[in-house]
């Protein structure tokens, strides 16, 4: 592990009993005394603090930044407002995805994103090549992101950042914390109500301190990030979403409004709005086990009733909230239905398993002030 970077906060994530393991080039908190099962129901209940600095902070602005982008992504972005989130991938000629993302309009011409920490350096090489000279590109490498999630997130850290109060899902602003300048923004990847806070490096510490003193809030691994998604039918840039995988086989037809499924004008578009028009051969779907107890991991071969290979396990594990096995993976298009009876292979020997819809758990968001 001594090739691997560390977080700002590795030593306060030690203290607080933290095992580490790699991830995406970091050394990174895996799991706390809770455990993993702990700690995903305690964020499905409460409250879950995520050390996500791994992740990384883009801004890109300038003259034609708006146009620029847009032709990177099949989001729409020019009608977006200021502060509003998106979210969307960068796809390539061949329909395939790089990296899947967060935009924020932050100016007219100047975007915020947060990308995998994985494909980071890659997708600033992919945004260089792409854009034009006059739009610049900066990597916040001197902010920390940490992401604060749960049913309760809301009214907790209300007390400590009172715009958070009125934040809606997939909105962001900029504010103060404690007289240190920070993008709160509402949204995150556990399916629950919550925010993620982008704060420069030098003040991390003292954040995790004040998050840490709330009362029902606890320090989350990638453990239990992992099965948090998994649960709410979230994908997992690596796994789920890869450079072969377009975002119509991916089941993301909804993150692509309706103007950019008639206009394209992004790479790959050709390919993705045929496949809009005529279909695929694969899809993305749920899977889950007859038996109800048997997790069915990642890379694990689905077959049809006959034995002939049609899919596989791109994501798999135990569900605590939902007291069983969770998986998403690809199928033929023709044995995507729900309630589709396939096999799979686990350790050799053959389980019956069904198709069904990859969100287990309903997500929770705040969309409106009502709910």
């Amino acid at each position: 592990m001594t090739d691997l970077h560390s977080l700002v906060l590795e030593s306060f994530h030690a203290e607080q009993g933290a095992r580490f393991g790699p991830f995406a080039g970091y050394r990174m908190p895996i799991q706390y005394p809770l455990g993993v099962k702990g700690e995903h129901i305690h964020t499905r209940d409460a409250v879950g603090l995520f050390d996500v600095s791994h992740m990384g902070q883009l801004l890109i602005e300038g003259a034609g930044a708006t146009k620029a982008l847009e032709r990177l992504v099949p989001a729409s972005l020019q009608d977006m407002t200021r502060g509003q989130i998106r979210y969307s991938q960068l796809t390539l000629d061949n329909g395939g995805i790089l990296d899947d993302l967060m935009l924020t309009r932050w100016d007219h011409e100047s975007w915020r994103l947060v990308v995998n920490g994985a494909c980071k350096f890659e997708d600033i090489r992919h945004l260089k090549t792409y854009l034009p000279a006059e739009v610049t590109i900066r990597y916040l490498d001197n902010y920390s992101l940490i992401a604060v999630q749960g049913p309760k997130a809301r009214r907790i850290l209300s007390e400590l950042i009172p715009d958070a109060r009125t934040l809606v899902f997939m909105r962001s602003l900029q504010t103060t914390w404690n007289d240190c300048d920070i993008v709160l923004s509402c949204c995150g990847y556990t399916g629950e109500d919550g925010y993620e806070i982008s704060i420069a490096k030098q003040f991390v510490h003292e954040l995790a301190d004040a998050l840490t003193d709330l009362a029902e809030t606890t320090w989350v691994g990638l453990g239990a990030r992992n099965s948090l998604r998994l649960e709410t039918g979230l994908c997992l840039y690596g796994n789920d979403l890869t450079t072969d995988t377009t975002p119509i086989e991916a089941d993301l037809l909804w993150s692509i409004q309706k103007r950019r499924r008639i206009d394209g004008g992004f790479l790959g578009a050709k390919i993705i709005l045929k496949q809009i028009t005529d279909g695929v051969s694969r899809k993305r779907v749920g899977i889950k086990p007859k038996d109800g107890k048997t997790p069915l991991r990642e890379h694990t071969v689905l077959k049809n009733i006959a034995g002939d290979l049609v899919g596989e396990i791109t994501s798999g594990g135990f569900g605590p909230t939902r007291r069983g096995p969770v998986a998403m993976g690809y199928v033929s298009q023709y044995l995507s239905a729900l309630g589709t009876e396939l096999v799979a292979e686990v350790r050799g020997k053959p389980l019956s398993c069904t198709v069904c819809d990859p969100i287990f758990i309903q997500q929770r968001y705040v969309r409106n002030l009502s709910c």
